[in-house]
């Protein structure tokens, strides 16, 4: 019977967990309710916790505290799609329930697991029941009922497993679109196996890798390392910063950790009683040391250019003295207002570009990008004030979690779709209250209307429609307008869709598999359909969709 959950098997669970969601990630990604071709569900909530399993391998934990919040600052930093973000919350809460833990028992983790689901909840604009949220709630609920009577961890996660089983079936009756699909929610099933993962560690059945099973457990590496297989414009940060500083005051290492986080990578901080002893690849070494000040005086410091060293050992030559600096972390304000957007396309980002967007992120719907992705670029926007355009629904969380990570103010423009960004973008003037700026984006993205013209990755039935791996796929603002073989049927279907609307201005963008030549065909059939409509045809460069047109 296993009564104590302490930092290392905590460890294990988010290892065995991570495993789990890349062992089932595409299964996940099939209970998408429409089948187009995205990194989804089961891809970002693999790869949010894959990249707290990256962390909590380079390390041991000395108490549960400790390695709880490594994995929950990972998974922020590391979150991806609505998704990722709901699960990093949920280990958000429960790492700071955790807090002061060296280990937890039954009670002490389940009502960790509570404070997850309230952070969760709280977080979401709108909480739809029918989803990971009610899975974990109903879950974490059944876990505290146990945990009122009884110690055992096993089998307080059995009764969790149970409970978020029945949860997750009745998630088809709960959500609409659901329903109509036939399926169960796919973040939903994710969190089952996670649950059956932690179950799976604490009867000691998980498998977990060897160089993070335990102290015994052999690394292995190579003798020596080939320094030619990467250049040394790859080395992001460049200066390995270690020093060891005194504790003459109360202030917490974990907010030395956030700090250090936020202007590099490669963090490592251990601290006892008396000092704090850290390890950290960045490209402001004297930023660190100032911050590092605040906490006691340098005891010892040693810094060392990594781009210089590699250089050497390559056989290369050092970068010159007058050598370009690198990019500051956080860029210093030169203007009020500055912008990013995230798409995919050279043609997409190059148009931004000309709009005045200042960093584009690269993503989109068959990659959402993390949390960490859209925060290093927001830092590099050289503006006091930062614009972000998600264009995508999926990506927005990401994008709001970066607001409390930056001393930049961050404000996101919910745009779901490209189009609704350029339209947003245009409305930029500097001029304007961050206020008045935020309610003109929004208004204008809200009378954008997209199509999209995609194809099928799976067989799939959908509100009534027999769709069939390969065929194209029409949608107009989101929801599927049917799937045919013949484009030129697409095509018509889609003019009769956006005469709802009646267009006064049609552009149509057309992706990297598409010829300029046959996307004339579909913007010779708008321009038939509504002739007083302003009409462009642009090449996007886009990914999985053949076809973008913003209707307005």
């Amino acid at each position: 019977m296993k009564e104590l959950i302490d930092a290392a098997v905590f460890r294990d669970i988010i290892l065995c967990a991570s495993a789990a969601l890349e062992q089932n990630r595409q299964l996940i990604n099939e209970l998408n309710v429409f089948p187009v071709p995205d990194g989804d569900t089961g891809t970002n909530m693999s790869l949010t916790m894959g990249a707290a399993a990256t962390e909590l391998k380079k390390r041991d934990f000395p108490t549960l505290t400790a390695a709880a919040d490594c994995a929950a600052s990972a998974m922020l930093r590391g979150a991806r799609g609505n998704s990722g973000v709901i699960l990093s919350l949920l280990f958000r809460g429960l790492a700071k329930k955790l807090k002061g833990c060296e280990v937890a028992d039954a009670k002490t983790y389940a009502a960790a697991m509570t404070a997850g689901v309230d952070a969760a909840y709280k977080a979401v604009m709108k909480p739809a029941e029918g989803t990971i949220l009610t899975v974990s709630r109903v879950s974490t609920s059944s876990a505290v009922e146990f945990a009122e009577h009884g110690g055992d961890l096993e089998l307080m996660f059995s009764c969790a497993i149970e409970s978020a089983q029945e949860a997750l079936a009745d998630t088809v009756n709960l959500n609409p679109v659901l329903k109509r699909a036939g399926v169960v929610d796919a973040g939903g099933k994710g969190y089952v196996f996670i649950l059956e993962a932690t179950l799976a560690v604490l009867r000691g059945e998980a498998y977990v890798p060897d160089e993070a099973a335990g102290d015994e457990a052999p690394v292995e590496v190579k003798e020596k390392a080939d320094f030619n297989d990467f250049s040394t414009g790859e080395i992001a940060y460049a200066y390995c910063t270690e020093f060891i500083c005194g504790r003459d005051n109360p202030k917490d290492p974990d907010e030395l950790r956030s700090f250090l986080m936020t202007l590099g990578d490669c963090v490592v901080v251990v601290d006892d009683d008396e000092i704090i002893k850290v390890h950290v690849h960045t490209n402001v070494p004297g930023k660190v040391l100032t911050e590092a000040l605040t906490y006691g005086p340098l005891l010892k410091v040693k810094i060392e250019n990594m781009r210089e060293q590699h250089s050497e050992m390559a056989g290369g030559e050092a970068p010159a003295a007058d050598a370009a600096p690198a990019e500051p972390e956080i860029a210093p304000a030169e203007k009020p207002y500055g912008a990013v957007a995230v798409c995919a396309g050279t043609g997409m980002a190059e148009l931004f570009r000309e709009l005045g967007v200042d960093n584009i992120v690269t993503g989109g719907q068959t990659m959402n990008p993390s949390t960490e992705d859209i925060l290093r670029a927001v830092n590099r926007t050289p503006a006091e004030t930062v614009f972000v355009f998600p264009n995508n629904k999926n990506i927005h969380m990401a994008a709001e979690q970066c607001i409390p990570l930056t001393e930049k103010q961050v404000v996101v423009i919910p745009t779901k779709t490209v189009p609704q960004g350029i339209s947003a973008m245009l409305m930029m003037d500097d001029s304007a209250s961050v206020d008045e700026l935020r309610e003109a984006m929004l208004e204008a993205s809200s009378g954008v209307h997209t199509a999209l013209v995609t194809y099928a990755a799976r067989d799939s039935e959908y509100d009534g429609f027999q769709i069939h791996a390969g065929e194209y796929l029409a949608l107009m603002d989101g929801a599927l307008l049917g799937s045919y073989t013949d484009l030129n049927a697409l095509f018509d279907a889609l003019c009769v869709s956006a005469g709802e609307y009646s267009p006064a201005v049609i552009s149509v963008y057309y992706g990297e598999d598409v010829k300029e030549e046959d996307a004339s065909v579909l913007g010779g059939k708008l321009s038939e359909s509504f002739p007083d409509a302003e009409l462009s045809v642009v090449n996007g460069g886009q990914p999985v969709y053949y076809y973008m047109v913003s209707i307005e």
